[in-house]
């Protein structure tokens, strides 16, 4: 049987539980953050820090934060980093199950505080699929008179046992930035992991594999070009918030992304929509 329905965690957050023959999932209003995703019969494919204390107005340190509308500082200083929408509260629009397969949809309302980031008249939703595969989307249409940009992320948290044995390939063809910071570099295929990682890629590959410990983990996208690949390695895990000082060897973040060249461009009336696809393979 599947089954979806509302909960409440110790803290307060309301959550949207799922369970069917097919996965268990674990989606909060706030943020539309799901922060659990276990197939049937598999490990789970998220990741959360034991740290994270699940308080409102927090984002969660795991699961797939979305940053909206946009992606890490703003150009405006004193606006929050990644966006308002990971940490306010989202409606749940839909709930269809059909053999086992539960689509969700989430939207937000732009209240009056947010106006102040946010001006513009454009409607934001995250959708999810839930089977044997994690699909996430966040569709974004303008409705105002003239053209909206923006940058967005997926920022999702992969578990992996040992982070010096991960490799994450499918980077051929790319370019990335590290740390954020110029000029461009032409990776190799495959990435290892020895000090700590935050690089944006563009004129990416529709298709990545996190080869973990566990089993290889498939991450693909629809409508992104870049993707970021991150792990704060020692002294920057000293420094984050709701994680502890080992937690980098056991995650590592790739982001289906809108960002830097990528950044999305709507005209009037148009839609974007923004998909990532996360399995065991």
């Amino acid at each position: 049987m599947a089954s979806v329905t509302t909960q409440k965690h110790t803290n307060g957050l309301e959550f949207v539980e799922v369970k069917t023959d097919l996965c268990e999932a674990r989606i909060f209003m706030q943020g539309a953050q799901i922060d659990q995703f276990i197939p049937t019969g598999k490990p789970p494919l998220l990741w959360v820090s034991s740290a994270d204390d699940y308080q409102i107005g927090n984002g969660i340190r795991g699961g797939i934060p979305v940053c909206w509308p946009w992606f890490g500082m703003s150009e405006v200083e004193g606006f929050p980093q990644h966006g308002f929408a990971r940490t306010r509260i989202w409606n749940l629009d839909s709930v269809n199950i059909d053999d086992q397969i539960v689509n969700l949809v989430f939207s937000l309302d732009i209240d009056e505080q947010d106006r102040q980031y946010w001006p513009h008249d454009t409607s934001v939703k995250v959708l999810f699929t839930l089977s044997e595969t994690l699909t996430v989307s966040i569709q974004n249409t303008n409705n105002a008179d003239y053209q909206v940009n923006l940058t967005q992320a997926l920022h999702t948290y992969f578990p992996i046992t040992d982070i010096h044995q991960l490799s994450a390939s499918g980077f051929t063809g790319s370019k990335y930035i590290e740390f954020g910071e110029g000029p461009y570099k032409q990776p190799s295929d495959t990435v290892n992991f020895n000090k700590e990682t935050d690089r944006v890629y563009t004129q990416l590959a529709d298709v990545q594999h996190l080869h973990t410990p566990n089993g290889t983990i498939e991450v693909s996208r629809e409508n992104s070009q870049s993707a970021v690949l991150w792990n704060p390695w020692i002294e920057k895990s000293a420094r984050l918030s709701r994680f502890n000082a080992d937690d980098y060897l056991t995650m590592v973040c790739l982001e289906a992304a809108n960002v830097l060249e990528d950044n999305v461009s709507l005209a009037p009336g148009e839609t974007h929509t923004l998909t990532t696809h996360i399995r065991w393979i």
